[in-house]
């Protein structure tokens, strides 16, 4: 049977210092995906939204990159890196909209926009 690689053994503080391991992340890219939803549930305009999804999409990039290094696996960093390409045309697209939609209501509030149907 072959032995677990250093990475995946029990980790252990080192002269008092405690490495930053997997938890970590995970708690960081928790509070990050929180933070994001409550932007996405509270927020009324529509660029304050997309910040938010971004927030949350960077929230996942986070844990799937700690969790790829984690496993000395690359397929953590190759996920991250199709979800910033998807980040990345969603803004494009997303902002293009909004300029459109700017220009239509003089607005990008949501309820604005909602009102003036027809």
């Amino acid at each position: 049977m072959k032995s677990l690689p250093k990475r995946l053994k029990k980790r252990r503080r080192n002269n008092g210092k405690m490495e930053i391991g997997i938890s970590h992340y995970l708690i960081l890219s928790g509070i990050l995906f929180s933070i994001g939803f409550v932007g996405v549930l509270r927020r009324k305009n529509l660029l304050m939204l997309f910040f938010a999804t971004e927030i949350m999409l960077n929230a996942v990039n986070v844990a799937f990159a700690a969790i790829g290094n984690y496993y000395g696996d690359l397929s953590g960093q190759m996920f991250a890196f199709f979800i910033i390409a998807v980040a990345a045309s969603e803004v494009a697209v997303g902002l293009g909209l909004l300029i459109l939609l700017y220009k239509k209501y003089g607005s990008l509030d949501l309820e604005v926009i909602s009102s003036m149907k027809g």
